[in-house]
């Protein structure tokens, strides 16, 4: 008898190690859902949170640890004065529909990203291109009207990821990229759901099928991850649950950084918001620890200006903005708004911006600022306030990587409007020199602190919860993504 249960007990072991390293799906889950799937003509990083690395892939790519390699392009040769760069490609690229992936296709993802009618959301970054052209399908040459030092930087971005025109008309429900992942399907308001690219140009993915799903709720996110529904949540919405996961040998936490300046945005076209001294007050008002405690539960770091503290070039400039609400009354007074006003604050899904905006709202109401709360969902920001316009005070994360330079567009939502600042900028993106490009950084930073431009809060951390089997996932998150090519089950 005791020899049975022995080998019942071999058995089921043996088939539990069988079933544990089978194991090669995944579940992700993620709070925002994409308004659609093309990251070359929308400013959403729920996009790249999906798609990037995945299914889309560009020139270059970001790492984990926000280094720049490359990606579709193997290699490349920058000429003496800066403005000509070759790019040489990898060889027996294709798309997920078979075709093969050349140098006419990057082509003509770059020339419809500078196209006048482009809804790239960041076309800035590639107008210093005057043209491109094909020398060969593997050879490609991107010639500049000024040097950038940014350029393989900016081509590692979502919003520079490789398209083909065959398959762009349906890019917004069917991507077709070249990434170690295929698209299967898109149910809304649900899930998207991956497959692996057997046919992939580079390292397969361990991975043979990723399923993203969208859970809003912070309630409902910590339900989803207790139960065992969701195998990963990417920035977990609750990190008051956290401590709870770290105890728990079921799961691991993973805590880093991001690029994600979360920002009180503030419309300074609109009257109080043109008046410098009016941007101060409400700088003043802000207690930025606050909010970090009481939104974040402790996760993030406080800022001062535009610009990630584990950067190299960061200045702490916190001190400028710090908690003072008689500062602020005083100043509101200066500008003659003794009694306050009123002004709307609309706040998009993430819990930063709903919790934030409940404390910031109240900071604001004790130095007589009304700030009347409007929770909308992300499309609905999307047109109303980022397109639109139609806004005083918002809140959001801005995660793409060193975008201190969306200052310089006077036409981006905030509305601001310093040539000074475009000029340096402007300057900064034609410098290649490491001591110099810092120097600008500094100084750009310092003139958005000295004009408020927007209320600086904290920097986003980084906070997963995922299975404890889980392993290759970003603890740091370089720029908004997801990247599953190289997770898999330990056995």
């Amino acid at each position: 008898m005791q020899s049975i249960k022995s080998s019942l007990l071999a058995m089921a072991l043996a088939a539990t190690a069988v079933s544990a390293t089978a194991q090669t799906d995944i579940t992700v889950a993620l709070q925002l859902e994409p308004p659609h799937l093309d990251p070359t003509s929308a400013a959403a990083g729920a996009i790249d949170s999906v798609l990037y690395s995945n299914v889309f892939e560009g020139l270059t790519r970001f790492m984990a640890d926000g280094s720049v390699v490359p990606g579709l392009a193997k290699s490349w040769e920058i000429s003496d004065d800066g403005l000509s760069y070759t790019f040489t490609l990898q060889d027996g690229v294709t798309f997920h529909d078979g075709t093969a992936m050349d140098a006419e296709d990057v082509k003509f993802t770059l020339d419809r990203i500078l196209a006048e009618d482009s809804a790239n959301a960041q076309k800035a970054l590639y107008e210093a291109i005057s043209a491109v052209e094909v020398v060969n399908p593997l050879t490609l040459r991107i010639t500049l009207s000024e040097p950038n030092g940014n350029l393989l930087f900016n081509l590692a971005w979502g919003d520079a990821v490789i398209v083909a025109p065959e398959t762009i008309g349906n890019i917004k429900q069917m991507p077709v990229g070249t990434g170690a992942f295929k698209f299967v399907q898109w149910a809304q308001s649900d899930r998207i759901e991956l497959v692996r690219n057997d046919d992939y140009w580079g390292t397969p993915a361990v991975l043979e099928t990723a399923t993203f799903k969208f859970i809003s709720d912070p309630t409902a996110a910590f339900a989803a991850v207790m139960a065992g529904d969701v195998d990963f949540f990417s920035a977990f919405p609750a990190p008051e649950n956290l401590p709870q996961f770290e105890a728990d040998p079921r799961f691991q936490v993973l805590v880093g950084s991001t690029e994600g300046e979360t920002i009180l945005s503030t419309n300074n076209k609109m009257p109080p918001f043109d008046n410098l001294l009016v941007r101060q007050a409400v700088a003043h008002a802000i207690d930025r620890q606050a909010i970090i405690d009481g939104a974040m539960f402790g996760y993030g770091t406080p800022i001062g200006t535009h610009f990630a503290p584990h950067n190299p070039a960061y200045v702490d400039l916190t001190g400028q903005s710090a908690y003072d609400p008689e500062k602020a009354k005083s100043l509101l007074a200066e500008a003659g708004l003794a009694d306050g006003f009123e002004t709307t604050l609309y706040l998009p899904p993430p819990s930063y911006a709903r919790r934030g905006g409940e404390i910031i709202a109240s900071q604001l109401a004790e130095v007589g600022i009304t700030a009347k709360i409007t929770n909308v969902e992300w499309a609905q920001w999307l047109e109303s306030v980022f397109r639109g316009k139609d806004f005083g005070l918002t809140i959001v994360s801005h995660t793409e990587p060193m975008d201190i330079g969306i200052y310089a567009n006077p036409d981006y939502y905030f509305q601001y409007d310093n040539p000074e600042f475009q000029e340096l900028i402007a300057k900064l993106n034609s410098t290649t020199d490491p001591e110099m490009r810092i120097e600008m950084m500094a100084k750009a930073q310092k003139i958005i602190a000295d004009d408020y431009v927007n209320g600086y809060l904290f920097q986003l951390a980084n906070t997963s919860v995922a299975k404890a089997g889980l392993q290759g996932l970003w603890a740091n998150a370089p720029t908004q993504a997801t990247d599953l090519t190289a997770v898999s089950w330990a056995e």
